[in-house]
């Protein structure tokens, strides 16, 4: 079956950190998806319930936010659609660390999107964390990520030089990208909500359509480095790149 993000334009609930949240919403528009941003717990439930994603983000994590997102995510498990979880930082303090511990044991989250350092954290290994950028230490990135998705029971995407996909039992690994990536906020964060749109397309085949969403994602970063100097027009380059791609596949 051949589908695409923009004919089936998936309704991304995105409740994430006000760093980004502008970049978050226009890059799922430049892919053909619908993004809503609410975080009112009052209104949550109702926004969930028109949505075929949640995407959970804790990048500037409070408790009025904090709050809200179990509700929606209890509110996504209850009706059946995906959700998402970007553990930005989730080793820089005991708060975060926490807090997804408890969202992991109260929500049930189909997919996580890390780098090496947060992956490093939900695992409990020695990491020398860096704010909320990855850091540095030794880690085994494949089989942690291998038996993060077996405890969990769901999709794994470790990012960096060579980003990771892993159910538990199935491995790929992508090499797309540009290290300009990294020097505007918020392509991470915008990634998770990418990628969680991507589950709306098929119930089959996660690792290998979303091993293809990062390659995609990857490729528009090299192809935006290599018609910028700097970083302003850079992460305009990489929404007309992300904007100029099919998004579509074979399913």
């Amino acid at each position: 079956m051949n589908v695409s993000i923009r004919e089936k334009s998936p309704i991304v609930h995105c409740m994430t950190n006000k760093v980004v949240a502008n970049f978050q919403a226009n890059g799922l528009l430049a892919i053909g998806a619908s993004p809503i941003m609410g975080d009112e717990e009052r209104e949550v439930e109702e926004l969930v319930t028109l949505s075929n994603i949640l995407s959970l983000n804790i990048g500037t994590l409070n408790e009025r936010t904090y709050s809200s997102m179990l509700v929606a995510g209890r509110v996504a498990n209850q009706i059946g659609i995906p959700v998402v979880l970007d553990p930005v930082g989730v080793g820089a303090t005991r708060y975060r660390l926490q807090a997804v511990d408890r969202l992991l044991d109260e929500v049930k989250i189909n997919l996580i999107r890390c780098n090496t350092g947060e992956l490093a954290s939900l695992m409990k290994k020695e990491w020398a964390s860096k704010g909320v950028d990855s850091g540095n230490g030794q880690l085994d990135r494949k089989e942690e990520a291998m038996a993060l998705a077996r405890q969990k029971e769901c999709i794994v995407v470790v990012t960096g030089e060579e980003d990771i996909v892993t159910d538990g039992s199935c491995l790929k690994t992508v090499r797309a990208g540009h290290v300009r990536m990294t020097t505007v906020t918020g392509t991470g964060c915008l990634l998770s909500s990418i990628l969680g749109a991507h589950l709306a397309l098929t119930s089959k085949n996660h690792v290998e359509l979303l091993s293809s969403a990062l390659y995609e994602y990857g490729a528009s970063g090299e192809e935006a480095a290599e018609k910028t100097e700097f970083s302003g027009a850079f992460q305009q380059a990489f929404l007309d790149r992300l904007s100029a791609r099919g998004w579509r596949y074979d399913v």
